[in-house]
C-alpha cells in the first residue's frame, strides 16, 4: 500500500471502530479521498428494521457531499475478517455516481491478508452512470 491507501486505511479503521453493528456482528470502515484533497469517512449502521441500514461508502459519500466534496479520487473499505472486502452492489453503483471508471477501490480484511487493488470499472463493469442522463 502507497501513503495515500496508508491515510485512507487509518480513516476507514476508526470508522470500522464506530461502526454499530449489532446484528450482523460485521464491522466496516470506509474512506474516500475527494477531489477537494479531503478524506471521509463512514462506518456500517445497522437497524432491526432490514433492510434501513447505512453501508459504510454510502456514509462516506454522505460525509463528502456534505463537506462540499463533488468526485472520489480513491477508496478504500475494511471490513471484519482476513479477506478482503469488497463494496456491496449498492455501495459500487453509489461510488460510481461520483468516480471514473479508473478511479482505484483497495479492499482490506481488518485482520490482515493480501488487500486487493481494484478500480470501480472492474468492481463495476459495463455500469450505468450519471453521462446516460440527458443534461438540461
Amino acid at each position: 500500500m502507497d501513503e495515500i491507501d496508508q491515510q485512507l486505511l487509518t480513516e476507514a479503521e476508526n470508522a470500522l471502530g464506530l461502526a454499530y453493528a449489532p446484528y450482523s456482528k460485521f464491522l466496516v470502515g470506509a474512506a474516500i479521498l475527494s477531489d477537494d484533497g479531503n478524506i471521509y469517512a463512514g462506518c456500517n449502521v445497522e437497524n432491526a428494521a432490514y433492510p434501513l441500514g447505512n453501508c459504510a461508502e454510502a456514509s462516506a459519500i454522505s460525509a463528502m457531499i456534505m463537506g462540499g466534496g463533488k468526485h472520489i479520487v480513491r477508496a478504500l473499505t475494511v471490513g471484519s475478517g482476513d479477506r478482503p472486502v469488497t463494496p456491496c452492489g449498492g455501495c459500487r453503483q453509489r461510488i460510481r455516481e461520483f468516480a471514473t471508471f479508473d478511479v482505484p477501490v483497495t479492499c482490506v480484511g481488518i485482520d490482515g491478508g493480501e488487500p486487493l487493488f481494484t478500480s470501480i470499472e472492474k468492481l463495476l463493469p459495463h455500469s450505468f452512470g450519471p453521462q446516460f442522463l440527458p443534461k438540461e
